[in-house]
């Protein structure tokens, strides 16, 4: 069954046209690479199918619905987690406190009136998030700018799974961790698939996009140009597609980097 579903998507920014009618398909538990060079349009995608752009045409379906007329906030309630780059993690705050930031539960007077925050409850709900990750930090309890950046990784995947997420997109996750990290977060990764949880991983280490997706959509100048089941490709096929299957050079070059 298919959780997301892309037909004919395009985006133009005035007289530049970024997407050229995108088509892409995500089922439920499956871990899709999205790869391609700088400006092949994969961050726009993205912001389309999180609403923070709204696409010219085509339509996006979320389990078989559409969403094109929601806003962002509508669509991460029904399910669409992206996690950035940047993770946009308070690093002076604590683990429990970056998961529930904004959502804090409190205690409530005569039960009735909101009291002040409930950090044991929240202390709680933190631990179990980690633990329904498989992962170790420290202690919850520390700044996370304190932590290794993949353990800010597994924050900022714990507070996603706060949503009940039916899709975790994740923009470059192990781009700046030691190779120790990197696995560790692939793991991470291949939990939520575990859990039924669909992810789409954006990322230009080819090495990673292989070892843990189901399938690998290349794009290209704006269009999907290849769909590659990833037990059945390699590495080669996938940087040819990457430039083109023309700049053979370049795609060694590629090669050499992932």
């Amino acid at each position: 069954m298919s959780v997301l579903t892309l037909s004919g998507i395009r985006k133009s920014f005035g007289a530049v046209d970024v997407l050229h009618g995108v088509d892409l398909t995500v089922a439920e538990g499956e871990v899709i690479g999205l790869v391609g060079d700088n400006g092949a349009g994969k961050s726009t995608l993205m912001k389309t199918i999180t609403g923070m752009y709204r696409a010219d045409a085509g339509k996006i379906e979320l389990d078989g619905q559409s969403i094109l007329h929601l806003d962002p906030g509508q669509r991460r309630a029904l399910g669409i987690e992206m996690i950035y780059q940047d993770l946009a993690l308070a690093k002076q705050q604590d683990v429990a406190s970056n998961i529930f930031l904004g959502r804090e539960p409190v205690r409530r007077f005569l039960g009735i009136v909101p009291g002040m925050v409930d950090k044991r409850t929240m202390d709680r709900k933190a631990q179990e998030m980690i633990d329904r990750l498989g992962a170790h930090l420290p202690s919850i309890n520390r700044p996370v700018g304190s932590f290794s950046g993949g353990q800010q990784q597994t924050v900022a995947i714990a507070r996603a799974l706060t949503f009940d997420p039916k899709l975790v997109i994740m923009d470059e996750p192990t781009a700046a961790l030691a190779v120790r990290e990197v696995q560790s977060v692939l793991d991470l990764i291949k939990r939520l698939k575990g859990q039924g949880i669909s992810v789409i991983l954006i990322s230009h280490r080819l090495n990673d996009v292989l070892g843990v997706t189901d399938r690998i959509v290349v794009l290209r100048q704006g269009v999907a140009t290849a769909n590659l089941v990833t037990s059945q490709t390699s590495m080669a096929e996938v940087v040819s597609a990457i430039v083109g299957g023309q700049d053979m050079a370049h795609a060694a070059e590629h090669e050499a980097a992932g």
